[in-house]
């Protein structure tokens, strides 16, 4: 009991202090009105005036949404969780409310209501607690935008701590907030930078978060409940605290009763409902997106470009505060597509500890539709998430890159078709082949002499493939051949036309082995090339945002810069020869129905898969293999959503993945074909003589019978997988 008074004791005293100093306030701004003047008065009301009266208005923070291109909300991004609400917006019922239990004489009072200070010093004095305050709610206006426009800790802490000089600094910017406002733009404002506890800023915020209604559609108890929050968001969070939040509700009900703003019978009916909580909360983040890591390239994109702040904090400050809708390029259908895919074939938490990630591009425009991984975005000690964005560059998602594998000799396809080659150009796919002969962009020599490379599959050695058939198998051994003719120059430049970069942000390296994919790239820069022969030649920088709206109008926002990377008839050549991957090659079984083109990879030691292939209208990019490293942990003797595999190649899972992604994202989008490449392409033939004698041997050898069959698998990928995207077992970097 004696703790107990003494607590009681010193709570009365702290409210009679507290009375006191408001009593002083008002009697030293009366003072030199009504005396002379002793030289005191005459000191203490120059300090007062000499006090700055114009308050700069903050901007209040408001939460930034990333939407997709239907306009569904992908995330929220916040520091204070508000949506700005002009008062129209706000249900009278609420205004009177707030006005009731914080400032019952607010259109009668000017900055200062010296008989609301004596009031509620009286009513908290006699309940032994503070239910009513002495501050204006211009006062406490004030006080709030302070405390917004601290850019510090220390700043924010000294515009709440309860001084003298506080209060009167608080005035003085009052005075000045009545002349330059009417007392409905005062509380507007008020209503907007209010905190109203559980992370609710503003008025409507809090309306949504408690109730799941608008500011605009408060009802009388749920007014009376967001109103009795302000005076304490701590004490009063009817979510945290129910009963204190409940018995607040009912005070504010009483106090509305008491100034005949509802009939005692309303305030009776209303104490008598529940609290009637419908808590929504607002995730702050790429989290809990539906498209987490886009969601996330969209993020840094934002914060790591200067076209958006001048510094790395302004940056953030936009998107945690500027109220921004940021309208991206993402199509929930194919994201959708795409995710499901991914997890089927390759689930989050498979014991292997493989991922996969794939990216759609539509051609010709850059616009990203889709970028899945098949992990949870969260920490990544964790099976079955991941921080680290495996789909995009380091500058948007922290990784470093995975090995292209063959689907980087595209590029030497592309630079021998410019060089005027023709379909059925044919050139030796030697069983070893010495990596002589090349020279990088600079002159210098690269390779070494000392080392022999060789096919997997020996009896393709000794043969001649042409640049449809070399492609078709992805002979290795006949692509280093095609680079050291064509130039290791030659194909490094038509890489980096079409947008190729190492992950890092770096050039890629020349070496001979550049043609099998040793340089680390994203999916999305390989999406984005393949893109390119989509659209006829045509690269556009890979885009996720279209359109960015402040509150005082549009951002500029980074654009595709679509250029004629290469000819056309080039691109179409390409796009030929690619086409018969999915139906003669190695993902022979992959097509999906409509014209489409394509190229499977497998790295060195199978450290990775991918699948790159294309149609008129969306290119993609799938990668398989596994975070922690893939030459510590290959794709061998593993089991996926799919089945178990002794090795994984390019056609076993990312190109089946390609192929359901892609049958979803198009269903219902028209078919276009591809343009047919120049006759010119054809002078020596169509270059597909050697399969089709191939074809007419194994038609003769069902009818001897030739058990060979047997050890093909279904659409003869086995048979084929030996002589495509064949590993090699030397360092790649060794040139």
């Amino acid at each position: 009991m004696g703790k107990e008074s003494g607590r009681r004791s010193a709570r009365l005293t702290d409210l009679v202090l507290a009375g006191v100093a408001a009593g002083v306030l008002s009697a030293c701004l009366t003072l030199p009105v009504v005396l002379p003047a002793g030289l005191g008065v005459k000191a203490a009301k120059h300090s007062f005036e000499t006090l700055p009266g114009a308050l700069v208005a903050p901007v209040l923070p408001q939460r930034s949404v990333i939407l997709a291109a239907d306009g569904s909300k992908l995330a929220t991004f916040y520091y204070e969780n508000r949506v700005e609400v002009p008062l129209a917006n706000v249900a009278p019922i609420m205004r009177q409310a707030i006005i009731a239990i914080e400032d019952s004489r607010f259109y009668q009072h000017g900055a200062l209501d010296a008989k609301g200070i004596v009031r509620a010093l009286v009513a908290n004095l006699s309940a032994g607690t503070v239910i009513q305050g002495g501050s204006t709610l211009s006062q406490q206006y004030v006080k709030n935008a302070l405390a917004e426009t601290a850019t510090t800790a220390a700043g924010r802490r000294e515009a709440l701590e309860p001084t003298a000089a506080r209060k009167l600094r608080e005035l003085r910017f009052a005075i000045g907030l009545e002349k330059r406002f009417t007392k409905d733009q005062i509380l507007e404002r008020y209503l907007n930078i209010a905190y109203f506890g559980d992370g609710a800023y503003g008025v409507e915020e809090a309306a949504r978060h408690y109730f799941r209604v608008h500011a605009a559609d408060l009802s009388l108890e749920q007014a009376a409940t967001l109103a009795g929050i302000v005076r304490a968001p701590q004490t009063y969070d009817p979510n945290l605290h129910p009963m204190r939040g409940r018995e607040r509700r009912d005070t504010v009900l009483e106090r509305m009763a008491e100034l005949k703003v509802i009939t005692p019978a309303q305030a009776a009916d209303a104490r008598a409902r529940p609290l009637g909580l419908r808590i929504t909360g607002t995730p702050n983040g790429c989290v809990e997106s539906s498209a987490p890591f886009f969601c996330d390239y969209v993020q840094r994109e934002i914060l790591a470009n200067r076209a958006f702040g001048k510094t790395a904090q302004e940056r953030r400050f936009l998107l945690q505060r500027g109220g921004l809708r940021i309208h991206t390029t993402l199509q929930p259908r194919m994201q959708k597509a795409a995710q499901r895919v991914l997890n089927r074939y390759v689930p989050p938490d498979n014991k292997s500890g493989k991922a996969a990630a794939e990216v759609l591009v539509r051609p010709g425009t850059g616009e990203i539709t889709a970028m899945a991984i098949d992990r949870r975005m969260g920490d990544s000690t964790r099976r079955g998430t991941l921080w680290v964005n495996l789909a995009a560059d380091s500058d948007h998602g922290s990784s470093l890159g995975m090995q292209a594998g063959s689907t980087f000799k595209v590029f030497t396809l592309a630079a021998a078709l410019q060089k005027g080659m023709a379909f059925g150009h044919q050139l030796d796919a030697p069983k070893s082949f010495v990596p002589t002969g090349f020279r990088d962009c600079a002159g210098r020599r690269v390779g070494d002499p000392s080392v022999s490379l060789g096919n997997a599959g020996d009896g393709e050695g000794g043969k001649k493939f042409s640049l449809v058939t070399g492609t078709w198998h992805s002979v290795n051994t006949f692509f280093l051949e095609l680079e050291r003719k064509v130039g290791l120059c030659a194909t490094y430049k038509m890489a980096t036309r079409l947008g190729m970069r190492r992950a890092t942000g770096q050039k890629l390296e020349q070496y001979p082995s550049f043609t099998l994919g040793f340089n680390t790239v994203s999916p999305l820069r390989l999406a984005a090339a393949y893109a390119a022969f989509a659209a006829r030649g045509r690269y556009c920088r890979p885009i996720a945002i279209t359109s960015i709206e402040g509150p005082t109008g549009s951002l500029p926002v980074p654009r595709a810069k679509c250029h004629q990377a290469i000819d056309k008839d080039v691109a179409d050549a390409v796009s030929h020869v690619l086409r018969g991957v999915l139906t003669k090659g190695t993902a022979k079984g992959n097509d999906i129905g409509r014209p489409a083109a394509g190229k499977t990879g497998t790295v060195d030691n199978f450290s990775a898969a991918w699948f790159a292939g294309y149609t008129p209208d969306m290119a993609s990019a799938v990668w398989v293999g596994d975070p922690r490293g893939g030459y510590k942990h290959p794709l061998r003797d593993v089991c996926l959503g799919e089945g178990c595999y002794g090795q994984v190649y390019g056609a076993d899972v990312p190109a089946p993945i390609w192929r359901e992604t892609m049958e979803a994202a198009l269903k219902g989008v028209p078919e276009h074909d591809f343009h047919g490449p120049s006759g010119e392409y054809f002078r020596e033939g169509d270059g597909e003589e050697e399969d089709k004698d191939k074809d007419k041997n194994k038609d003769k050898d069902k009818e001897k019978g030739d058990d060979q069959k047997e050890s093909r698998e279904p659409d003869g990928r086995r048979s084929q997988r030996w002589i495509t995207d064949l590993p090699f077992a030397w360092p790649w970097r060794g040139y």
